[in-house]
């Protein structure tokens, strides 16, 4: 019987249009733990969205971190995401 350290998992940025999330997924592809980060769309003109990629970033490092601090109280390692 495997114990909790010995699985493994494959981590995803799902970036939207409104939105970041991490995902880990196990080797089934449940996801195991999500975090998800709202970042703001600036309206230039009519019909024209922009995105400011240093927003974009911060969200990518929040969402991670969250998803992480989530999978540790699960009790996993975040060296047990391989992908």
């Amino acid at each position: 019987m495997s114990s909790k350290s010995d699985e493994v998992f494959i981590g995803a940025i799902d970036q939207g249009t409104s939105s970041t999330r991490f995902l880990i997924f196990n080797v089934k592809g449940q996801i195991v733990a999500s975090h998800q980060c709202e970042y703001e769309n600036h309206y230039a003109k009519a019909g024209w969205v922009e995105k400011s990629p240093t927003e974009i970033l911060e969200s990518i490092d929040t969402a991670i971190a969250g998803t992480c601090r989530r999978f540790n109280s699960l009790g996993y390692d975040a060296s047990q995401i391989k992908g």
